[in-house]
């Protein structure tokens, strides 16, 4: 009986100082593999595939600020649930390992990028996105036991899918301009069209994550963020086109507002449902 109770309690401390440790590592690798320590900027690799006038659905420059909020969001994550008490939550456990992944996996993505392999960062994106819904799933099933929870864990992994659906976009977007052989401003109807795809999934994602506000308008947020910069570098940068950098700005609006809506809304339910569970009793 010893033996096993000390497992038990060794395993959660031994997971979080892991967990801790690796997500430390893997920001500072990704740092270091995005040129923050002198090496190749990410716009600069892959014969500049990726940089902000390589095709019509790349945000303008100033949309990768987001990454240092971002990082700063993790490395909070990452001291929150190695602390005892916040960290032995179930909400905070149950997708540790997830944002670990996910980190692990950004840190592998600038690897393949900075080697010039487009189809395989496609790939590790898509890895990427996939593991950081499973983690938001998991939060949107309940809300965050604290104000502090909802900024050291909601906020930074709402942001970071978000962004991470819109980079994904990008980055399928630079493959295929390479692949094909074609110019930075080809291919406007079919921008437009991804575009308005990515409209009704920040609807979908604005509804689903309605009980959980900190969760919604972080993903919803990060989603418009990097759209609307995709509108302004369409509207005041290369390659120009006002027809997709106004639908750019359009659905980012349209992400903003379906939060709003859907936010307000399960509010004001929450509070109608504890009125009549209050005139119940």
């Amino acid at each position: 009986m010893t033996t096993i109770t000390a497992d038990r309690t060794t395993a959660p401390v031994a997971t979080r100082v892991v967990v801790a440790a690796g997500a430390v590592l893997a920001i500072v690798g990704a740092a270091w593999g995005s040129g923050a320590f002198g090496g190749t900027p990410i716009q600069e690799a892959a014969g500049g595939a990726l940089a902000a006038d390589a095709t019509l659905l790349a945000p303008a420059t100033p949309a990768f600020a987001i990454w240092s909020v971002i990082y700063t969001g993790l490395l909070v994550f990452a001291v929150y649930q190695a602390l005892p008490r916040p960290g032995s939550r179930p909400r905070v456990r149950s997708v540790a390992w997830h944002v670990l992944a996910a980190m692990v996996l950004n840190a592998a993505w600038i690897a393949v990028v900075q080697e010039g392999w487009l189809l395989a960062s496609v790939g590790v994106l898509a890895a990427i996105v996939v593991v950081l819904v499973l983690a938001v799933a998991r939060l949107g099933q309940s809300g965050p036991s604290t104000f502090i929870e909802a900024l050291a864990l909601d906020l930074p992994v709402g942001l970071y899918l978000g962004w991470a659906s819109v980079a994904t976009v990008a980055n399928v977007t630079a493959f295929g301009v390479v692949w094909f052989g074609l110019e930075p401003g080809e291919g406007m109807p079919a921008a437009v069209g991804v575009l308005v795809a990515v409209g009704f999934l920040a609807i979908a994602v604005a509804r689903d994550l309605a009980r959980t506000a900190t969760l919604a308008w972080a993903t919803t947020g990060a989603m418009a963020w990097g759209v609307v910069w995709i509108g302004e570098g369409r509207l005041n940068g290369t390659p120009s086109d006002a027809v997709v950098g106004w639908t750019a700005v359009g659905v980012a609006a349209v992400a903003v507002a379906a939060t709003l809506v859907t936010t307000v809304a399960a509010r004001v339910r929450h509070s109608l449902a504890q009125r009549r569970d209050g005139r119940a009793t």
